[in-house]
Order: C-alpha cells, then structure tokens, then sequence
C-alpha cells in the first residue's frame, strides 16, 4: 500500500469516524451556529458605516428607498460576506404563484483584468433589482408567453442567507416578483402590503387608547408544519408517491393509528438523527426551530418554530419545508408534504398562529387577567369576530389547495365551515356584553388538584382548547388551523391581515369622530359582537350535528378548493383588497383562473399516474397471479384433489380484475375527454366530478386486490411497509 493511499484511506477512516460520533449525539452550540449563515441586522451593523446602516434600519422601520450609494455598500459587504463564506454565485429568491420558491444564479464575477485577475463584483442595482423570465411562471392571463420581462425587488426587511447545496454556497436574496406593467406575479408582494395595511389601521386604533409611542403595529406568526417520512428505497418504486405526491393506491395496513401510540411517542433512531440535522440547518439559517414530536400517524411529525414577522415566517416555513426534503435525502428518506399521503390515516396540516403586536410591545390580543375590564381587547376582539364572520369564503380560499380537499371535514382537520373558538371564559364575556351591554365579570380558572402529595396543584388556564376549530383562540393569539401543509402561508396571512385592517379602518372611522369615546366604544363592541356572535362555536367541530347548526346560522360550507375559487372575484373581495391596495382586481382574477388551471392539472397528473400503474403494474401482476391460481388448481383438480379453495380465489380475483380493467379504460376516457376542454373553470369542476369519481372507481377493485394477491407478486409497496419501515 502506497503512502499516499494509506493517508486518504487514514482520513476516509477517520471522516467515517467523526460521522458514527454525530449520530451518537454530538454536542451542537447552538448559540454559536445560530444565524451562522444569515446576513443578520447585527452582522450590517459590524461591516456597514454608521450612515449607512442609519439609513438602512430606517427604511426598514419606516418604508422608503435606499439611495444608490448606500445600496452599493450594503452590496459590497453582503458579497463580502458572502464570498469569506465560501458563496460564489448569488440570487434572488422569490415565491411566484406556484407556492414554492424560485431561483436563478449568477456568478459574482466580472471580466478579467488586463493581467487576467479574476475580480468578484455585485453592486447595488443588483442587489436590488432582477430580471427574470416571467413569462414560464403561472401568471392567469396577467402574462403572455411572448411577454416575458419581469423584475424582482429586494425585500429589505427579510435578510439575507446563505444556501449550501450540492452546486456551492449560494447567496440567496429575498425578493418581491413583479410583471413589467406592475401587477403582482408572486406571494410576498399582496402579503407585505397587507402588513402595511394592518399596520396602518391597527395605529389608528392604538391611538384611540392613548398609546402615542407605538409607530406601527407588526403581524406575526409561528407556523407549526407538519410531514411525513419513507424510506427512499420504497419511495422510488412508488410512482405515485413521486409524481403525485401521494398514494394513490394501497390498501389499509393491519395497524394505522387506531392505538394513539405514536402521537407524541418515543423518536425512533433513524427519525432523530434525521431531526438533529435538520434543526442545525434550520438554527443556522436563522429559523427558530423549537418544538419536534411524532404526530398521530405513523411516519408522521411536526416542527414547530418561534413567532417571526409575518413575511419572515412566510419565507422561513419555505425554507423549512426546502430543508426538510433535503436533509431527508441525506438520511435515505423522502419528506412527503402533501396533505394526505395515505388514506385511512390522518393527513397533514400546518397551524397558522397568528397575532399583532405594537413596535413598543403590546400584543393587542393579550385580554390581561380581567378581559372583561380590558376595552382595547374586546374592541380588538369585536372586529376580529367582524372580520371572520364577514370574510369566512375568503378565510376558507385561503387555506384551499387540491391536497386540502381530502383533509377537510373529515374528522382529522378543522370542518370546511369557518368558525371562531374563543373559550368558556371569553364566550362569558361576550354573551354579557351582548345580552347585558356590559361585563360585570369573568371565569376564573381556578386549581387542577392532582390528588399526588409530591406533585404541585397546577394553576388551570380559564378556558380549554379545541382542536376541531378552524379559527381557536389560544391565549394571545389565534390559530389559524385549516392551512395545507404543502402550502404557502403567505395566502391565509394576507387574507388575515386584509380582513382585519378592513374591520379596524370601520371601527377607527366611527369612534375618530365620537363625541364621547368611551359611550362610543362601548356600543361598538355590543353591536359587533350581537351581529357576528353567531361565528362563535365552541363544541365539536367534526359533528354532523355542526353541520345542521352552521346552515341554521347561514355560515358558509364550501367544500372544495374550485369551489371557494370564485370569492377571490366576488364584489365585496374586490372592493376589500382595492381599498387597502393588497391585490387589483386583475390580480385577484388571474389567482381565481390560476387555481382552476393547478386543479384540472394536479388532478390530470393524478389520474395519468393511476393509469401508468394499474395498466404497467397491477393489471399484469394480477394476470399473472390468476394464471398461477389457474395452473394450481387444474393440477390439483387432476390429481382427484379438493380445488375448492383455488377455484374461489381464482373467480374472485378474476371478478376483481375485470372491474379493475373496466374501470381504467372508463378513467383514461374521462381524462382524455377532460383534458381536450378549453374552459378552464369547467375543465377544472369536470376533473372535479368526473375524474376524481373515475380514479375512486379504478382504486377499489385494485385496492380489494392487494388484500388476496400474492405479496411476492404485488409490485408495488404497501401502506405497512411504506408506514412502519422507516
């Protein structure tokens, strides 16, 4: 052996070594990594001049535009930064219409000088402005394919970080992504001027109460994500799982959750050594991953993050969901987003939590130990009951996506009727307020007697929680809980912000002009919280009984995503985004015609997958399992024996194979027919009630036949091993 074979294979050795050492639970500084790859406030303020880094955090606080001169310089150190960081490209990284994000990279260097030194450049007319192709991103008529100039803006307000992949060290710059004539292309444009719009109305009311010193009011969120993981050998010989995202086919494995073991159970090793990685990748792009647990389904869990602003949250939960795919490769897994991988167990969800705080730190949905006595509270409270109960359909669009559709209402998520939970103690209040005018008291919550001398009597919250309700009240804060896990958060907080400030705008134009304030305030929360009470539902949300109840009370139930399509272009939708400048009414009409193009297209990909594998797959194993049954039986009948078995099983599976063959040739006809439609809101309802209904009558008989073919023959993976081996 040479000496320099013995001294790579003497570093393979010992690489391999260090590896085995971090699976076994390495210590992680988790201070000193944190933020390790983001160009953060307080790395400006060590590598910007005072001038600059004043006019940077004043356009941050304030809006405005950066001047020239200062861009160059904040261009000059991030590259610096970046490049001492190992980043040889940069880009900017933006979240068009398709939900995930998007980027293009460029190098940093410039042309050689004359003696061929290669110089490394980025200035600041390319920090803040791009130029992409807009033309190949959904866009709803906004764009023609022959129009293909867009731009994309610095978002000054989100830092930027560093990417480390497979293609180097890449800069990545969070940007807004716009059309050459103005319209919005992308999810961070209508949410940051929704911020705005919230912030502006929310001061207004702050204002009323006396608090001079707040100078904007900041929306924040911790969305809580949840996923699924499977083994990357199984994942690969599942085409569904790869193209669909989801399983389209397999049968009940002995065992789903029915034992609520799994939900918040022991970590298995393989899943914590996927975690402990990707908690360090996220700590160092600055995401504040806190909470891990196993959720109720097998193979599935969450992460849970801190609160951020609302459009950091919005790309920090990109960055996680990016992350968590990533990282599961390197552990031999594939993360499954999609809302409902696998039938008969419980899909996946994403809560969004949701509250607004002034800049000098009043959370205006703390309602104190005497809610009923804290007028800013219940006035906040009002209009956000205002808001909800107007504005449901469009609460409801927001969390609409194709995966959603087999979540909701289906006794593991929030119904698709919107409701607000507030709890024993605040419904109390409200119900004084409405029946009395006034609130004279409020529940306490009293002492939990654990009856164990050595454990301490807890101190019970006023009210319980309700995790049936789509809209919950937990503390300080709503939750938000309908949101698809696959999806962008940035819709439902827009809409959040967008019906709130629109609530807060009513409310401050009514008291600005009272001639007596406190008389004023007073009927404006009986009157809001008497004409909306009937939003308000604190039982169960999974009962047939909430269902009569929601109709009774005239509370929207909008069962599908191309069904809440059309509030995005209803009059009163038009008239709340125009007011407040979130969307124009084109924009609002390209998203309506986007979301039936993503339907018909997501559900033709669907059934295209089912077709290539019952036709490629199961047809031919069960052709070829019946055969054996023939053959076993013809020999057993000819040696005088008792066939009887063989013979059921044969007339079964072939009874079962032929309704398997008519229903593929009867769903390949239906999407044939579907797909040569030119009306793409009809299009989208014919995949909706036609083509959905064909590939359910292709999955039965094959889902049945799994149950009695042969296991060395089914030729794809099943539930129990796609579940149970990981």
């Amino acid at each position: 052996m040479s000496g320099i074979y013995a001294s790579i294979q003497s570093v393979q050795v010992m690489k391999e070594k260090r590896k085995g050492e971090n699976k076994m639970g390495e210590l992680t500084n988790v201070e000193e990594i944190f933020g390790k790859n983001v160009f953060t406030l307080g790395k400006m303020k060590e590598r910007l001049p005072k001038d600059v880094f004043k006019e940077v955090k004043k356009v941050m606080d304030q809006g405005g535009e950066l001047s020239m001169a200062a861009a160059n310089v904040v261009a000059k150190a991030m590259k610096d930064w970046a490049v001492e960081n190992g980043a040889t490209h940069y880009t900017h990284w933006f979240q068009p219409l398709t939900g995930i994000t998007a980027e293009k990279h460029d190098s940093f260097i410039a042309n050689p000088d004359e003696m061929g030194k290669m110089i490394m450049e980025f200035s600041g007319k390319e920090l803040i402005k791009g130029e992409p192709d807009a033309s190949s991103f959904p866009s709803g008529g906004l764009r023609a394919t022959f129009e293909a100039r867009g731009y994309t803006a610095w978002d000054i307000t989100s830092p930027a970080f560093l990417k480390e992949a497979s293609t180097g060290v890449i800069l990545c710059i969070p940007t807004a992504f716009c059309s050459y004539t103005g319209e919005a292309l992308d999810k961070k444009t209508p949410l940051l001027r929704s911020m705005e719009a919230v912030s502006k109305q929310a001061l207004r009311i702050v204002r009323l109460f006396g608090n001079t010193e707040a100078t904007k009011v900041v929306a924040s969120v911790g969305p809580e994500q949840e996923y699924f993981l499977v083994d990357e050998k199984l994942y690969k010989e599942r085409s569904d799982l790869m193209f669909a995202g989801r399983t389209l086919f397999g049968a009940p494995a002995p065992k789903g959750q029915e034992m609520e073991d799994h939900y918040f159970g022991v970590i298995r090793e393989r899943v914590g050594a996927y975690m402990k990685d990707l908690n360090e990748e996220l700590w160092k792009l600055g995401v504040s991953a806190k909470t891990q647990h196993n959720e109720v389904a097998p193979a599935q869990h969450e992460l849970a993050p801190i609160y951020a602003t609302a459009n950091i949250a919005v790309d920090h939960n990109q960055i996680v969901m990016e992350t968590m795919k990533r990282v599961a490769v390197k552990h031999g897994m594939r993360c499954l987003l999609h809302e409902k991988p696998y039938a008969g167990v419980n899909g996946s969800g994403k809560h969004n939590n949701w509250s607004i705080t002034t800049d000098n730190g009043v959370n205006l949905l703390d309602p104190g130990d005497t809610p009923n006595e804290n007028v800013q509270f219940l006035l906040v409270l009002a209009c956000i009951m205002r808001a909800v109960d107007r504005h449901a359909d469009l609460l409801r669009q927001s969390a609409s996506d194709v995966g959603n559709d087999h979540r909701l209402g289906a006794n593991e998520a929030p119904p698709a009727i919107i409701s607000m939970f507030l709890g024993e103690q605040l419904e109390d209040v409200v119900k004084q307020l409405v029946e009395t005018g006034s609130a004279a008291s409020c529940l306490e919550g009293g002492k939990l007697l654990t009856g164990v001398s050595t454990l301490p009597d807890l101190q019970k919250d006023a009210t319980d929680r309700n995790r049936t309700s789509p809209f919950a009240f937990t503390g300080n804060k709503f939750e938000f809980r309908m949101v698809g896990s696959a999806d962008s958060i940035a819709g439902p907080n827009t809409t959040l912000n967008a019906i709130v400030a629109e609530a807060f705008c009513e409310a401050a134009d009514r008291l600005e002009k009272a001639a007596n304030f406190d008389d004023a305030v007073h009927d404006l929360i009986k009157e809001y919280m008497t004409e909306h009470q009937r939003i308000i539902f604190n039982g169960n949300g999974y009962s047939d009984e909430w269902v009569e109840e929601a109709e009774k009370r005239g509370l929207p139930n909008i069962k599908s995503m191309i069904e809440a399509a059309s509030t995005l272009t209803s009059d009163k939708a038009v008239a709340l985004f125009e007011k407040f400048g979130i969307y124009t009414k084109p924009e609002l009409e390209s998203r309506e015609e986007i979301i039936y193009e993503t339907y018909a297209k997501t559900i033709n990909i669907e059934a295209l997958t089912m077709i290539d594998m019952a036709g490629k797959q199961i047809i031919p194993a069960v052709v070829k399992y019946v055969k054996t049954l023939a053959d076993t039986a013809g020999a057993i009948k000819a040696a005088g024996a008792d066939a009887s078995v063989q013979v059921k099983l044969l007339s079964t599976a072939n009874e079962k194979l032929a309704a398997a063959q008519a229903a593929l040739e009867k769903l390949i006809a239906v999407d044939k027919e579907a797909s040569e439609m030119t009306d793409v809101k009809a299009q989208a309802f014919f995949y909706k009630d036609s083509v959905k209904a064909a590939m359910e009558e292709l999955r039965t008989p094959c889902d049945e036949l799994e149950m009695i073919v042969d296991k060395e023959i089914w030729p794809i993976p099943t539930y129990g091993e796609l579940m149970f081996e990981v």
